[in-house]
């Protein structure tokens, strides 16, 4: 007799349908079958150098003051350096293309391309309720069409959306609009299509983008309807607090413990989260300034120390998180070991917008962590490399995504 459980089993009875948490029964609790998870964070305004950086190289690197916050997971995690996107810059502009790496952000002709994110939640979204979730102050996230997912920029909504379940009536409504939203699209669809015939090549490619979009937009309202009457996992952290939008640092945190929740409860297994860029002033101790402006320091001595008070606190944010996924046990392993957390930033220098060198971290997953791989710095190694070892990391069968030339060197899987 098979006494297997799957994940999607459910208790059913008086019209209640209850979903089972991960049991070890079920198939899964072996490390080769554990579902894999990616978690992408962008902190747009980049890091100190100097205080991120490790000045040597291989496995038997020195802390740099912003990773001693992080000094019990060093062989959870690896330093990258020495890298960037090809042909992407714009500054600023070059946050479109972290998760993409599509050339020339800033320019008035970019056209974006899909986003390392969303091109693993088009191969394993259906196993989730969400096939995932975009968060932040600045989305990361484009479609294949080269459309922006707008993101959720409150945790506190974030939370409501993965972890409160409606009255009856409002789900009956939400199944409705979901409905509706997909007639209107049918109508609207059918008049572009009547259109095509009659309008230039230039216009008939941008209907085809159109097309794309609709049909993307389709198949998540057919895949919403599927779970809007299906229960919502139930957890014991509070509703995050409401935070001004200044603390960076704090909506930051409440993001990670949001995030922790909805991968833990397998809500989704496919994680974007753009930092933020403000220019108010953090409720940060020895902080006066905004922290947008002390990115532009200059190397000035002063904006340089209460940028780094910024900075270290957000890195121990990011610690803090990667521990509580190591410390959350998932079937004889980690939710750590089953997740792949890539943390950085576009800008290499905020402070003069450049955007090669570029911070990088990787967590987490099935790798052999510990080590600094130093890339060439004047000669930069192409980022997308390590984007195509984390979408194998996925079980993907992908050989290239965006300029990539391979999977990142040296970065080697454990047995």
């Amino acid at each position: 007799m098979n006494t297997d459980v799957s994940r999607r089993t459910f208790l059913r009875g008086a019209g209640v349908a209850m979903a089972l948490p991960w049991l070890e029964s079920s198939g899964w609790s072996r490390a080769s079958a554990a579902p894999q998870r990616m978690v992408a964070i962008n902190i747009p305004l980049g890091f100190l150098p100097a205080k991120f950086f490790p000045e040597d190289s291989g496995p038997n690197y020195r802390l740099t003051p912003y990773l001693e916050p992080a000094a019990a997971l060093r062989n959870d995690f690896t330093v990258i350096s020495g890298t960037s996107h090809p042909s992407v810059d714009g500054g600023h502009s070059a946050e479109k293309s972290f998760l993409t790496a599509a050339p020339h952000p800033g320019s008035r002709s970019f056209k974006n391309s899909i986003s390392l994110d969303q091109l693993v939640a088009q191969k394993i979204g259906k196993a989730t309720r969400h096939a995932s979730l975009t968060l932040g102050d600045l989305g990361l996230s484009w479609s294949s069409s080269g459309v922006a997912i707008p993101a959720e920029s409150s945790p506190v909504k974030t939370f409501a959306k993965l972890f409160i379940a409606g009255k009856r009536e409002e789900i009956a409504e939400q199944r409705q609009r979901l409905r509706d939203g997909r007639s209107i699209m049918d109508t609207v669809l059918a008049d572009a299509r009547a259109m095509q015939s009659k309008v230039s090549r230039l216009d008939r490619d941008k209907l085809d983008q159109y097309f794309t979009a609709v049909r993307e937009t389709e198949q998540r309202l057919n895949k919403a309807e599927g779970w809007v009457g299906t229960p919502k996992p139930t957890v014991a952290m509070e509703i995050p607090k409401r935070l001004a939008s200044p603390d960076v640092v704090g909506r930051l945190a409440s993001f990670f413990d949001v995030i922790a929740l909805a991968l833990q409860t397998d809500s989704t297994r496919v994680i974007a989260l753009g930092g933020n860029n403000g220019s108010q002033v953090p409720p940060i101790k020895g902080v006066q300034q905004g922290y947008h402006g002390l990115s532009h320091h200059g190397k000035n001595p002063e904006m340089m120390r209460q940028l780094g008070l910024i900075e270290l606190e957000t890195m121990r944010a990011w610690s803090a998180f990667i521990t509580k996924l190591k410390s959350t046990n998932e079937g004889g392993n980690s939710l750590l070991d089953n997740t792949q957390v890539i943390f950085g930033s576009n800008l290499g220098s905020a402070s003069g917008h450049l955007t090669n060198n570029l911070p990088v971290i990787l967590a987490g997953g099935r790798y052999r962590h510990g080590s600094h791989l130093a890339f060439d710095q004047k000669n930069n190694y192409p980022l997308p490399n390590l984007f195509v070892s984390m979408l194998q990391g996925m079980g993907l069968e992908e050989e290239e995504f965006a300029s990539s030339t391979g999977t990142l060197r040296d970065l080697v899987t454990r047995a």
